[in-house]
């Protein structure tokens, strides 16, 4: 009878390594699939549990990160950055601020809202007067609004102005800062032409189209600063008068403040927080602690809370508002699509606007006989012009199938976001919205110099005197430059002509006002290129008119924008579990998830595409503004 061969010892250390790597993989695998199943038995048992709001709630109100039209983050990386506590992703979206504000205005159960705004960051000031706009109509609905904070920068104190009572740490080491607005940017010539080689070649018709200056300049252009600080000024005054309204100061003493402030701190001591009581920014100064023992007061102890006091944060209150939403709703619809972002071609995300996705967007709503009427709200500095006139045209093809089309700025509609706005039956902004920007521009690079400094030269030949005109690795050919002006000046000449169709004026007066020159919101109304004053609300009122759509309770709004994946919504709602949330927290697969899924969203990525595929180079034309400041 033959016996089973013996494996020799390589044989045998090969088969065994291979057996302890399977069963490792197998346990890596069981376990990660008893962990999933966890979570899955936590969402079924817990996720679905939303304790009914009481009598005497307090609205903890303390937004995290910017305010923003459309999240930028995918709806999973949004789940995980909020299960890992990470920076990345924190973004408030507007509509959802002041939905939750409203509803409180008028919700029984919310007895007051509470403001910390520590982690509130720097968010455009059309945004900030809207959701200010939303806590004076609490306060004024009689609900008590108290701010309290380590610190308040002049973003943060715009809406703190709207409380009662606003306390300030006794510690603070930051103050109430009202410092002021500020647009610096760094300019690169000589580093690129001097030092590298690299020659920048600029087209743009506009006295004041300054987007590309920090290519071709070393400092900013006289007609670039003198048109920055006019809007800027417009904005910094308005926001004075607003916190002046709100805290009953002297607006002209708030400037002085903020023009001194060396001086008064020097006088202080070096005290913030005793200066901005002196100053009477804030009603006193309280630790966060003294601060919850004075709301634990005015309103319900609950010690399972923290702080002491009953309450609901903004997340829960916004899950509270959106299970009261009816599931099935045949109401006519107002159909709101969002443009936020640099316009670039293509398919985009979200908070990115592309000239393909956002235009099927549109088209969208053309389409279903349900949707009645559009507002097309933007917030965007433009981009590139293509992709800018593909929504354009969309918005008129709405407005030719009959259905009415309102625009609502936001914080920015400059450039191309002026293009996809024009056509409109009606432009709504703030008076401190960024707009107008009417000018385009075109950019180009080569990199003959650079190379011939490393002892590389580029030489050929070519059927034609201009094939491989746009090689990035010899120079420009004069003639070539002079026809890339040339369309440049053409798409000016677009920009400005259906301009002045779309707003009832002749071209030289549209040219007058544009040259690439910003306007505040109210600097624009003056000019004729806004209709009226008013936020979000008031375009989708408006639209709801235009389409005869009668009173509010007989239509609906409707936001189109991409969908949320079933994962992301069951994460989502895992993150709003405290037992799912903890798991996912002190689990690492969060971290591990959110590092695959969150990506580096680089400024000015149109740019970088413009000047990307050197083999396809042409100079696309670009309606760009570099108007947010600082």
């Amino acid at each position: 009878m033959n016996e089973p061969r013996r494996r020799g010892p390589i044989a045998r250390l090969i088969v065994g390594t291979w057996d302890a790597i399977n069963f490792t993989r197998r346990l890596t695998f069981n376990l990660l699939f008893l962990f999933v199943l966890v979570i899955v038995l936590l969402a079924i048992l817990g996720g679905g549990k939303l304790s009914p709001l009481q009598s005497r709630t307090a609205l903890v109100f303390a937004p995290q990160g910017r305010l923003v039209e459309q999240y930028s983050c995918d709806a999973l990386s949004r789940s995980l950055a909020r299960a890992t506590k990470s920076r990345d992703c924190r973004e408030l979206r507007l509509r959802d601020a002041l939905r939750l504000l409203d509803a409180a205005r008028t919700d029984q159960h919310i007895e007051r809202v509470v403001l910390n705004l520590d982690e509130l960051e720097p968010s455009g000031f059309a945004s900030l007067r809207e959701v200010g706009a939303a806590l004076a109509a609490v306060r004024a609905a009689g609900k008590q609004v108290v701010a309290y904070g380590n610190g308040y920068s002049q973003g943060q104190y715009l809406l703190a102005a709207q409380a009662n009572d606003i306390y300030l740490d006794p510690m603070s080491q930051a103050g109430v800062m009202l410092d002021g607005l500020a647009s610096y940017r760094q300019f690169f010539r000589e580093a690129l032409q001097d030092k590298l080689g690299v020659d920048m070649h600029l087209f743009k018709v506009g006295t004041f189209k300054s987007a590309a200056e920090p290519y071709i300049l070393d400092a900013a252009s006289p007609a670039s600063k003198e048109a920055d600080l006019y809007w800027m000024g417009d904005i910094w005054q308005r926001m004075l008068a607003d916190i002046g309204k709100a805290r009953g100061l002297d607006p002209a003493r708030l400037s002085t403040f903020a023009n001194t402030l060396p001086a008064e701190v020097a006088a202080a001591r070096g005290d913030l927080a005793q200066l901005a009581l002196q100053q009477k920014l804030v009603t006193g100064l309280k630790t966060r602690e003294e601060v919850e023992t004075l709301l634990t007061q005015r309103g319900v102890a609950d010690d399972n809370a923290d702080g002491g006091y009953r309450q609901v944060t903004l997340d829960t209150y916004l899950q509270h508002l959106d299970r009261s939403l009816p599931q099935a709703d045949i109401r006519p619809q107002v159909a709101v699509v969002v443009a936020e972002g640099e316009i670039s071609g293509g398919k985009q995300t979200a908070g990115k606007v592309g000239g393909d996705s956002t235009s099927a967007l549109l088209r969208q709503a053309r389409d279903d006989d349900n949707v009645k009427a559009v507002v097309l709200r933007v917030n965007s500095p433009g981009g590139e012009v293509f992709a800018s006139e593909q929504i354009r045209r969309e918005v008129a093809a709405l407005k030719a199938a009959g259905k009415p089309v309102v625009v609502s700025m936001g914080d920015v509609a400059a450039s191309g976001g002026y293009w996809i706005s024009m056509n409109a039956d009606r432009i709504y902004a703030d008076p401190s919205t960024i707009t107008g920007s009417i000018g385009i521009f075109g950019l180009f690079p080569t990199l003959d110099r650079t190379l011939g400094k490393l002892g590389v030269h580029t030489d050929g030949v070519a059927t034609t005197k201009y094939a491989g005109a746009f090689d990035l690795t010899r120079p420009l050919d004069p003639g070539v430059a002079t026809t890339v002006q040339a369309v440049i000046e053409k798409g000016y000449r677009d920009f400005t002509g259906k301009v002045a169709g779309a707003r009832g004026k002749t071209v030289e007066q549209i040219d007058a006002i544009a040259q690439g020159r910003v306007w505040s919101g109210a600097q624009a109304r003056e000019r004729g290129l806004v209709d009226a004053f008013g936020g979000l609300k008031d375009a989708i009122a408006d639209a709801a008119g235009r389409a005869k759509l009668g009173k509010a309770e007989r239509w609906q709004t409707r936001y189109l924008e991409d969908s949320t994946t079933p994962f992301a919504q069951w994460l989502g709602g895992m993150t709003q579990n405290r037992v799912g949330l903890a798991l996912l927290r002190n689990s690492g697969a969060a971290e591990l998830l959110l590092a695959r899924h969150v990506q580096e969203q680089p400024a000015l990525r149109f740019v970088q595409d413009a000047l990307s595929h050197p083999g396809q180079q042409r100079v696309k034309a670009l309606a760009y503004c570099f108007c947010a400041p600082l």
